[in-house]
């Protein structure tokens, strides 16, 4: 069994950046591939990001490329999600999630273990 802890939402103007975590714990979770997704009021969970196991290969939205980073210290078993130059359309509540093998992926069906969620909210 896998659990994931995510820590790092909260309230900022458009922007500004913010940076979630996500510790993972549990026997072999590290070597799980993981990624973030997020669900807006009234919307589907979609995919933001996701990285292999090993941290090598990364996957991102295309609706934040070149501002949402996913990265990942296996040392410390902990996922983040930098993000910058935040827009009010950004505001969700993002989940960490994690799957069995290397590959990250962009659907969510793929995931088995999942976060509670912490709320992001920017404002314009």
């Amino acid at each position: 069994q896998v659990q994931l802890v995510e820590s790092g939402g909260g309230l900022v103007q458009a922007g500004g950046s913010l940076r979630l975590s996500c510790a993972a714990f549990g026997r072999a979770s590290w070597t799980y591939a993981m990624g973030w997704f997020r669900q807006a009021p009234g919307k589907e969970r979609e995919f933001v990001a996701g990285i292999s196991g090993s941290g090598d290969v990364t996957k991102d939205a295309d609706s934040v490329k070149g501002r949402f980073t996913i990265s990942r210290d296996n040392a410390k078993s902990t996922l983040y999600l930098h993000m910058n130059s935040l827009k009010p359309e950004d505001t969700a509540v993002y989940y960490c999630a994690a799957k069995h093998g290397e590959e990250a992926r962009t659907l969510q069906y793929d995931y088995a273990y999942w976060g509670q969620g912490t709320q992001v909210t920017v404002s314009s």
